[in-house]
């Protein structure tokens, strides 16, 4: 099985796992404890999307802002994966680094995984390094990330992301 499958198949049970729960603190706090950086689901996911990422080039294959901001569908919503999406992220912040400014209808969970030692995203709660953030649903924000390169992993409830809003919460 390439890794781009094992990557989806490994998602399948967390996705039902987590399918009825809705992202926020309460989530993004059980997520940080029960599937931290060093659990078998952390480290089995990472690993997987560095391949994808940094080895394959199948993930974050499309360049949002040149190549330190990429992005890429890993697997469209779908019944096999509950109805999320699979999306990933790269964002390589040398210096502080801010994407593209967007808004979660139905909330996300983001794997967050530094390529290097101090690599953080910024999540609704603060700066995370290896770990997870779930943006609420109607939330939105630029990401941004610091301290070096990572890739955000993150799952989408129906594959909602909307692009077309600014920072004042207007409709463009």
């Amino acid at each position: 099985m390439d890794s781009r499958r094992a990557l989806i198949e490994r998602s399948i049970p967390f996705l039902n796992e987590i399918k009825n729960r809705t992202a926020g603190k309460e989530l993004e706090s059980w997520l940080n404890t029960t599937y931290s950086a060093g659990t078998e689901l952390y480290d089995e996911l990472s690993r997987l999307i560095k391949a994808g990422v940094l080895e394959e080039g199948w993930a974050a294959d499309t360049e949002i802002d040149g190549p330190r901001y990429r992005r890429g569908l890993v697997a469209p919503p779908s019944e096999e994966t509950c109805y999320f999406s699979i999306t990933a992220v790269y964002m390589d912040s040398v210096a502080r680094y801010r994407g593209q400014y967007h808004a979660h209808p139905y909330g996300e969970v983001n794997l967050v995984v530094p390529i290097g030692p101090g690599a953080e995203l910024l999540g609704p709660r603060g700066w995370q390094g290896a770990g997870w953030t779930a943006p609420e649903p109607g939330s939105h924000h630029y990401p941004e990330a610091r301290g070096g390169a990572l890739i955000a992993l993150f799952y989408l409830p129906a594959g909602r992301i909307s692009y077309d809003v600014h920072p004042s919460g207007a409709a463009r």
